[in-house]
């Protein structure tokens, strides 16, 4: 079984996401005193077909951390346009490298709208939290 978390990170990190967060895309969280702006995430569920190989659903989580509102705000918006709708039924799968398995991206949408996130124990930090369901088929 592919390691889905790989495959969003490769596919995050090679597809000009990372530009808009100067690299800094965490798997499964945001290490302490990380630089912001900042995206984490992490595989929280998701469905697979008792078939070896074929596609597999997770569910992910996405926290997208600045130092204000605003700017959580505008990178969650960021993460939005850029994932909200790939691999869909206009475009083509999409093929990532993880080691030596190829998996594919067949779809991206979001299931649950950005929620803004205070949380009193972090006073400097905000995020918007967001969460995906993507269709991947296993690596070959």
């Amino acid at each position: 079984m592919i390691d889905t978390n790989m495959v969003i990170l490769n596919y995050l990190r090679t597809s000009g996401l990372e530009a808009a967060v100067g690299g800094r895309i965490y798997c499964p969280r945001l290490p302490e005193k990380a630089t912001l702006p900042a995206i984490s995430f992490f595989t929280r569920g998701g469905s697979a077909l008792p078939i070896k190989g074929v596609d597999v659903s997770p569910s992910i989580q996405f926290d997208c951390w600045a130092d204000n509102p605003i700017e959580a705000r505008d990178l969650y918006g960021i993460l939005f346009e850029f994932l909200q709708g790939t691999g869909g039924y206009y475009t083509a799968s999409i093929a990532v490298t993880v080691g030596a398995d190829t998996a594919y991206i067949r779809e991206i949408h979001e299931e649950s709208h950005g929620q803004d996130i205070r949380d009193i124990d972090l006073p400097n930090l905000y995020s918007v939290r967001a969460f995906f369901s993507m269709r991947i088929k296993g690596g070959t």
